[in-house]
C-alpha cells in the first residue's frame, strides 16, 4: 500500500512512521508513506498557501490553487482509491473504516490547517472526509498519523501474529477483554484460574463474556444500550 500525505508542516510526521510497527511495515516494503510539502506547489510569493476568507472573519483559509497543483502533480504517477481530507466535521473514524481503507492500494491524505480549505477543493477533489474525534487540532498531521497507524497495522505481514489485529477492540463491536501475563501472582493479585486451565474453549467463552461486560460498562453505545 502507498499513502501520500500533503502537509504544510511535513516534518511533524517524521517520527510517527520511523519507529515500531510502522517502521517495520516500511522496512518490509509493505507500506510506503510519502510526505509532500504543500509549499513546494504554490506559485505565490514567500511560499504562501493561505489567505483571508472572503466575507471576513477570523482565521486564514488554505487556498485551492496550491492544493490542486499538489494533487494533480501526484495524480500523474498514481491513481488514488481515495483522496481523504482530515477535518473535524468529517465522518468519525473507527475500526470498520480502518478495515475498509486497509484493502485499498493508494490513498492520498490532505492535512487541514488554519480554518480549513477552500470549499471548492472539497466539492471537486475530495472523495472522503474523516475526523478522528470531536475536537480541533492545530492541523491534520496528527490525524494523518492516526489513520496511517490504524490502517498500516492491518496489512498482511505487518504484525508478527496476523490474528492479533482480529482480537483488537472494536473489531467485533466489542471492547477487548482483560489480559494478563507473568507472574501468576503479584502482591496477592492472581491471574484468573480459567486462563491457566488449558481449556481453550472455556477460555474463549470467558473472554467473550468479559468483552461483553466491559463494553456494557464502558461503551454501552456500541451495543445500542445507551
Amino acid at each position: 500500500m502507498k499513502i501520500d500525505i500533503i502537509s504544510v508542516v511535513p516534518a511533524l510526521l517524521d517520527s510517527p512512521f520511523a519507529h515500531s510497527i510502522m517502521k517495520r511495515a516500511r522496512d518490509k516494503g509493505l507500506l510506503e508513506v510519502n510526505c509532500i510539502n504543500l509549499r513546494d506547489h504554490t506559485t505565490y510569493a514567500r511560499a504562501q498557501v493561505d489567505d483571508y476568507a472572503f466575507g471576513g472573519g477570523a482565521g486564514m483559509v488554505m487556498m485551492i490553487e496550491p492544493l490542486v497543483n499538489a494533487i494533480e502533480s501526484l495524480q500523474k504517477d498514481t491513481f488514488y482509491d481515495e483522496i481523504i481530507f482530515l477535518t473535524p466535521d468529517g465522518e468519525p473514524f473507527n475500526q470498520q473504516t480502518a478495515n475498509q481503507l486497509s484493502l485499498k492500494k493508494n490513498l492520498l491524505l490532505i492535512c487541514g490547517h488554519y480554518k480549513g480549505v477552500d470549499q471548492r477543493l472539497r466539492d471537486h477533489f475530495i472523495t472522503r472526509e474523516i475526523s478522528i474525534g470531536d475536537y480541533v487540532l492545530s492541523g491534520g498531521e496528527l490525524a494523518a498519523a492516526v489513520l496511517v497507524d490504524a490502517i498500516g497495522r492491518l496489512l498482511p505481514g505487518v504484525l508478527n501474529d496476523e490474528t492479533s489485529a482480529l482480537t483488537d477492540s472494536f473489531q467485533d463491536n466489542l471492547l477487548a477483554p482483560p489480559v494478563y501475563t507473568r507472574p501468576v501472582e503479584f502482591r496477592t493479585w492472581k491471574v484468573p484460574d480459567i486462563l491457566l486451565s488449558g481449556n481453550h474453549a472455556k477460555i474463549e467463552q470467558w473472554r467473550h463474556e468479559q468483552a461483553i461486560q466491559r463494553t456494557e460498562e464502558r461503551r454501552p453505545d456500541i451495543l445500542g444500550r445507551e
